[in-house]
């Protein structure tokens, strides 16, 4: 141990810190620790502060952190010493096994230590020997003593090989995948076969299970042989939460552990001997021998595993007692639908076992779905197996005979009807269960499982909802007619109808072309025809109730019903009309359609309270195919909130709702642009209402200004107008909207900017809608020769832009929860406003300093003031900022690089500083900015030194501007060399996703600083080890070979 330094021994101190750290429920004391605590481990005494708390500390919290600061301390990026990192493993080890009494998460943090040491020195050497690689022997020696130290030589192992499949996203992913693939060549397959021969010799003695010490040992022993199987073999499982990775890729070299039947019988059998936490680990490891690939055995060797798994799979189902745990009866569920991931239907009906299997899972499926309060997320899996199972039934060539069209109606009913009494159920419990319509995420997911499940006999389970519907519908009206209406029971009701609707849009939104009959199509033309009348029945008691969840369900049938009915890819004859003619009188889909925009018309009217429906009902107006329909003249020509309540701006709704608004114009213009050409008066009445809007916010800002109402009226303006010119695309509709703004109403933009600053409420829609206005989406933006549009739109944007920029810079420093969404949010829509301006190729910026205009010059001073007082941590850490930020920043440096060169030197040093951080960022668009305004920066700076060195008959000025640069740069040299660095270490040692980008900035780098590159070239080479230099040497030499002196895109791409 060092001497006390600052830190001194004392124990007591570092004790109080831990309990703050780990028991302390005040969050200042817990912070303050955690910083005391970070100077610890940076700090030269951290060893001997960590061994003092591991030999003398009185609490485990105390080891705990010895524990936490040796992981931090071994997992540096600089790494200690080599014979440091043995002695701290040694003493680990030596620790451990003197005090195998220790609390079980102690040991735990201590055998993670180790488990990082051996990894991240898994290939280095000392004395000739790859000195990290004998943990295996360690373990041995746990293994030879007591219980205890038996299971905590199963913990190193199990750590290990967790720690080795663990990717640490700051270090090289290449560098781990070798790591990885190492340790599962030369260790993997001996470690899975110790932990099978030890769970073995556990199985072999008479159960004294009871014994405590037994059950931690099989356990730690099960989740060892679970982090062998879940080894990512191949490195493609980058993410550990998709399940659908059903296939393990087993190495070639264990075959015969896999051929062995004793090896699945093994887990199996501890399933049923070991009590339930246990056998619940036993199923996961079955889950992933289930999911074996394919290609390890032979066809007959294949059907012999398979005939083991389902044998299995009978005795779990014959003794269904186990599967009372949920924990189990997951993996149960799970284990289930591997068995068709990775085995064919045809592969599965050969079995001997196959039809008495069949029918158990069947009925153990339909006993799940009707106790669905016991395991509601297991569903998932079991519903799995069926959908794959009946998709695979056109292709099965077997004599054999499936059964499935026994068993698919019956999954099919008992899911339908036990979401019909789900309803009641949810509504009278006493828990307060969650209605599972209120998550339709997983409901969409089900039903579309349930939806292959059900066309296996369509006839059956059609006939099935056509009975429900009707007596359920009936109930309803008898219900709504009776005296003593029963506000619960009419719930229960319509909550039942709602699953019924989601069911019909399933089956009909199912309908796949290849293997659609015309009486299927007859069957669908049924059920439609009940939810057609539904909507009637419900939308007759407007405006008194309304039902969401109703009416949810039927926005999602009708836009499954367009999807498969509605449209040019059906003959006009289909069957489904012929039903929907004699019942509704709706002959072809253009009547449809006319009913469709009747539905939207009714909801945009009534249910204008109700965000979700509102919102649903205008994603659907958006995806309807344009169409002559009275309801759409209606709503072209009276988008009033009269007439539609949630374009009101009463006091019932929060800012938020308004947010609808803008789609609700998006899909309205979308409809107005179908005849629109260039008819300005029919522009004219269609913004009238906005106008309306607009002349009386101009006639508040001039009288008493009643600011609240002039702020509502402005939010919903601005967004309203968003939504329009979202969907104006084309030069001459694009001019209409400029001409009916500019310049009365934009000016009123402005001044509410200035006004409401500090509420980004009120300046976010206005300041993007600013920046929907600066974008040239097809060309929309050039404007004629002889309109100076171009010049005015961008002296608005300028002058709205530094508006904000001054006024919030007013409002000094923020905290840390505030400066997003009072500042940077803001800051960053000015900035993709001025990007889209800069390179929209509409305004001549050159114009504006030749005629004394400082409209130009204002905007990029803001764009500094507002950049400097942002962090370049905020920067980055900010994705929509940064993502705003580094684009605008390649603009200027392509464009604009007089403008660079005339800021001072410490506003270059901050931008220099942004892209030299920028350069390493995880996302693409931030680094591929960074090395084009980096490129940039040095192809104008190599050609101002070029052109300095011809000195021509026609003696040039010399260019102010490259001057001043060039001389910053003579006097800054390192920040250009560190960024020289960053981009050659990004190509040598990362896997670097935008290879192509990282390299334009190279080459001009390395003319600039030919002396620096040739000594980190050195510096590089010679960090390599001995086999490997002479390769880089290569490298570096082919990389310069037949390089010229200078910046052509011919020298670029050799």
């Amino acid at each position: 141990p060092g001497t006390p330094g600052r830190w001194g021994q004392n124990l007591a101190e570092l004790e109080v810190l831990c309990n703050h750290l780990y028991e302390g429920t005040d969050l200042a004391q817990r912070l303050q620790a955690e910083k005391v605590l970070l100077e610890l481990i940076n700090s030269p005494e951290c060893l001997s502060q960590c061994q003092l708390l591991l030999e003398q500390g009185t609490t485990s919290y105390a080891q705990l952190l010895a524990a936490t600061c040796l992981s931090k301390l071994v997992s540096r990026a600089s790494p200690l010493p080599i014979e440091q990192r043995i002695d701290i493993r040694n003493y680990i080890l030596n620790y451990v096994a003197s005090q195998p009494k220790l609390a079980p998460f102690v040991i735990q943090a201590l055998v993670q230590v180790i488990a990082k040491i051996t990894k991240l020195g898994w290939f280095e050497v000392l004395k000739d020997q790859l000195i990290f690689r004998d943990i295996t022997a360690d373990v041995k020696k746990f293994l030879q003593g007591t219980v205890d130290h038996y299971i905590i030589g199963v913990m190193i192992l199990s750590e290990l090989t967790q720690e080795m499949n663990l990717v640490d996203y700051s270090r090289p992913s290449a560098k781990h995948r070798k790591i990885a693939t190492s340790f599962r060549d030369t260790s993997l397959k001996d470690i899975l076969m110790l932990a099978c021969s030890l769970l073995k010799e556990l199985l072999a003695k008479p159960l004294t299970i009871q014994d405590r010490q037994q059950e931690s040992l099989a356990m730690h022993l099960l989740k060892l042989v679970l982090n062998c199987l879940n080894f990512d073999f191949i490195g493609n499982s980058a993410d550990e939460s998709a399940d659908d990775l059903c296939t393990v890729q087993i190495p070639t070299n264990w075959r015969t552990i896999f051929l062995e039947p004793g090896t699945l019988d093994l887990f199996f059998d501890l399933y049923h001997s070991l009590p339930p936490m246990l056998s619940q680990l036993a199923l996961s490891c079955l889950v992933q021998f289930a999911s074996t690939r394919r290609s390890l055995f032979s066809n007959p060797e294949r059907a012999k595993y398979l005939g083991n798994l389902i044998k299995g799979v009978k005795q779990i189902l014959e003794n269904p007692q186990g599967l009372s745990d949920p924990g189990t009866y997951h993996e149960f569920c799970r284990f289930l639908a591997r068995l068709k991931t990775n085995y064919q239907l045809g592969e599965l009906v050969m079995v001997t076992d196959y039809p008495e299997v069949i029918r158990l899972i069947a009925n153990f499926t339909i006993t799940s779905l009707q106790h669905w309060e016991f395991a509601p997320n297991s569903v998932h899996y079991l519903l799995t197996l069926w959908q794959r199972m009946v998709a695979s039934v056109p292709f099965v060539k077997t004599a054999e005979p499936h059964l499935l069209d026994t068993y698919a109606p019956e999954i099919t009913k008992a899911y339908i009807t036990s979401r019909l009494d789900l309803v009641t159920f949810c509504l009278y419990s006493r828990d307060g269960l969650e209605d599972p319509l209120d998550d339709t995420a997983t409901v969409f997911q089900q039903l579309e499982q349930l939806c292959t499940v059900s066309r296996c006999e369509y006839e059956k389970t059609c006939t099935l909802l056509v009975q429900l519907f009707d007596q359920n519908a009936q109930n309803y009206q008898k219900l709504l007619h009776s005296s003593s209406r029963n506000p619960l029971e009419i719930t229960v009701q319509e909550g039942r109808l709602a699953w019924l609707v989601y069911f019909v849009g399933t089956f009909v939104g199912g309908r796949l072309t290849y293997t659609s009959t015309d009486e299927h199509d007859a069957m669908d033309g049924e059920l439609s025809c009940r939810v057609f009348q539904l909507i009637s029945l419900m939308d007759a008691q407007l405006p008194q109730s309304s039902n969401e969840k109703v009416e949810l369900a039927i926005l999602w049938f009708l836009d499954q019903f367009r999807k498969t009915y509605v449209g040019d890819q059906l003959q006009h004859t289909s069957k489904v009309y012929a039903r929907m003619t004699e019942v509704l009188g709706i002959t072809d889909d253009n009547q449809v359609l006319e009913t469709f925009m009747t539905k939207i018309v009714t909801n945009l009217k009534y249910r204008g309270r109700c965000e979700p429906v509102i919102l649903r009902t205008l994603q659907f107006l958006n995806d309807l195919s344009l169409v002559k329909i009275e309801a759409v003249k209606f709503m072209l020509q009276n988008h009033t909130s009269k007439h539609f309540p949630f374009l009101g701006i009463s006091d019932n709704y929060s800012l938020s709702d308004l947010r609808c608004r803008t789609m609700f114009y998006t899909a309205l213009t979308r409809l107005l642009m179908v005849d629109l050409g260039e008819d300005e008066d029919e522009f004219e009445n269609f913004m009238l209402p906005l106008t309306v809007s607009f002349e009386s916010v101009t006639q508040i800002f001039n009288s008493s200004f009643e600011q609240e109402e002039a702020k509502r009226m402005l939010i919903g303006l601005a967004r309203d107008l968003r939504g329009i010119a979202f969907a104006l695309n084309t030069k001459t509709s694009y001019t209409m909207l400029f001409d009916w703004i500019y310049p009365a109403y934009i000016s009123v933009l402005q001044r509410a900017i200035e006004l409401w600053y500090q509420e980004p409420a009120c300046t976010t829609p206005i300041l993007k809608l600013m920046a929907e206005f600066m974008q040239n989406r097809s060309q929309r933006l050039n404007f004629d020769v002889s309109s100076p549009n171009g010049i005015l739109l961008f002296r608005e944007a300028s002058k709205m832009i530094c508006t904000y920029g001054n006024q919030i810079l007013s409002l000094g420093t923020l905290s840390k929860d505030q400066v997003y969404p009072l500042k940077l949010k803001g800051i960053s829509i000015c900035y993709s406003a001025l990007k889209s301006a800069l390179c929209g190729n509409y305004v001549s910026f050159g114009v504006f300093k030749l005629y004394g205009d400082n409209h130009f010059d204002n905007v990029l001073q803001a764009f500094v003031k507002m950049l400097l007082s942002v962090s370049h941590s905020d920067l980055l850490q900010y994705r929509k900022l940064s993502q705003s930020y580094y684009p605008l920043l390649e603009c200027v440096t392509q464009d604009h690089m007089s403008f660079i060169t005339s800021l001072e030197p410490r506003v270059l040093i901050y931008i220099l500083t942004s892209i030299s951080e920028g350069l390493t960022a995880i996302d693409t668009i931030v680094s591929s900015s960074c090395c084009a305004s980096l490129d940039y920066i040095v192809t104008y700076l190599f050609k101002h030194i070029a052109k300095e060195g011809k000195k021509t008959l026609r003696c040039r000025e010399i260019s102010q501007d490259g001057q001043r640069l060039f001389n910053f740069m003579q006097q800054n040299p390192e920040v250009l060399q560190q960024m020289m660095s960053i981009l050659m270490n990004t190509i040598i040692f990362e896997d670097c996703r935008n290879q192509w980008s990282v390299s334009r900035p190279l080459l001009g780098l390395i003319l600039l600083n030919e002396k620096y590159f040739s000594e980190l070239r050195a510096t590089l080479i010679n960090s390599q080890p001995d086999s490997k230099r002479e390769v880089l040497d290569q490298c570096f030499r082919n990389l310069m070979e037949g390089v010229e002196q200078n910046l052509l895109v011919k020298n670029r791409d050799r």
